[in-house]
């Protein structure tokens, strides 16, 4: 019986870099071209998470997306955690991560796999499942995804370039700013081509794709929903202080876009200015419940007000986390991935180093 023939391993230079939105999209494109795809994700890392749902949930929302059938989905082998890694270091845990890989890839069927690596180049090198590792034990090749942060990040490409060597099929630029496109696309581009790095992809920045739903933010911050409960669904795009007098916030509010605005439950005038512009939810912190006339034009406006026992700074913290840490699993973010990954990454460039032919309808 005939094996998968390629594997694609997507890692990252650093967690949170846009893995899981540059594989749906990915994985879009080459449904299109009707290729028989699979996936998977080996390693499934959750330090910040008490439990395992979450990466579970978001195999099964991509493979939902991308209507794969269940034969072509391969579940979590490993889950990373601390306890995991104290078992490790104990001698508890002599499980051989390499045979158990090579048996949990062990399918009969379709084109082409592609799988999530662990969250940076060294994550899961204890258990022998680090990103070269697994590229290594199947035979993969390697597409990385890099958040732009600045120049600099040109080091942790050409990093990655020498430990991956060859296994480095291309990168993916992602979440560049939109007025550093045009200076990455005519000079970085160049430059890591010019070294063997081949960038088959450069994302614009997407507010949409960074935004957070508020039903999110009120897990994060273990928050109390005080009203509009049927509207957790709207998502912010970014977060605001209202820390100043009302005349400036009203200034500040009104240059802002879909926000989540933070102040002090006792700051009436500047909750009802927020209310007044682009703010998708209201966090009052200090446990201090607004007045009545606030909740009622929350209400009238379908703006959901959260209340958090924290102070403003650890809110704020935690929200920030929020927006580095973000899900696909709102359809429309889905439909903006797809979007970016088509105008913007080479699918064609990236199955010529593949090797592989897209099926062709004959007329």
């Amino acid at each position: 019986m005939p094996k998968f023939t390629k594997y694609l391993l997507i890692g990252s230079t650093e967690s949170y870099s846009g893995k899981s939105a540059v594989i749906l999209g990915l994985a879009h494109q080459l449904k299109e071209k009707q290729l028989d795809i699979a996936y998977g994700k080996p390693l499934g890392t959750c330090w910040n998470e008490p439990q395992t749902d979450a990466i579970e949930e978001d195999v099964k929302f991509l493979a939902q997306s991308i209507n794969l059938p269940s034969d072509r989905i391969r579940q979590t082998l490993f889950f990373l955690t601390e306890d995991a890694v104290a078992k490790r270091i104990r001698g508890e845990d002599r499980v051989d991560y390499h045979a158990e890989l090579t048996k949990y890839l062990d399918v009969t069927n379709g084109e082409l796999v592609l799988l999530e690596g662990p969250g940076t180049l060294d994550e899961g090198s204890l258990f022998d499942l680090s990103l070269l590792d697994v590229a290594n034990t199947i035979d993969a090749s390697i597409l990385l995804v890099s958040r732009w942060q600045s120049l600099l990040s040109v080091h942790k490409l050409l990093a990655a370039k020498r430990l991956l060597g060859d296994r480095l099929l291309g990168v993916a630029l992602n979440d560049i700013p939109t007025e550093q496109m045009e200076m990455v696309e005519t000079e970085v581009r160049p430059f890591l081509e010019q070294r063997e790095v081949p960038v088959l992809g450069i994302l614009p920045r997407s507010p949409l794709l960074r935004s957070v739903s508020v039903k999110e933010l009120v897990k994060q911050l273990k928050a109390d929903v005080l009203c509009r409960t049927d509207r957790l669904d709207l998502l912010v795009e970014s977060l605001t202080i209202g820390a100043m007098d009302v005349n400036s916030a009203l200034k500040y509010f009104r240059k802002g876009r879909n926000m989540a605005v933070v102040t002090g439950g006792d700051r009436t005038e500047i909750q009802l200015a927020a209310l007044e512009t682009s703010t998708q939810c209201l966090i009052l912190t200090g446990h201090i419940p607004p007045s009545n006339l606030i909740l009622s034009r929350a209400e009238d406006l379908e703006i959901p007000i959260l209340s958090v026992d924290l102070d403003t700074l650890t809110t704020v913290e935690i929200i920030d986390r929020a927006f580095g840490q973000v899900r696909l699993q709102e359809p429309i973010k889905v439909e903006c991935i797809r979007h970016l990954m088509a105008k913007h990454f080479d699918i064609n460039r990236l199955l010529t180093k593949l090797d592989l032919q897209p099926a062709v309808t004959l007329p």
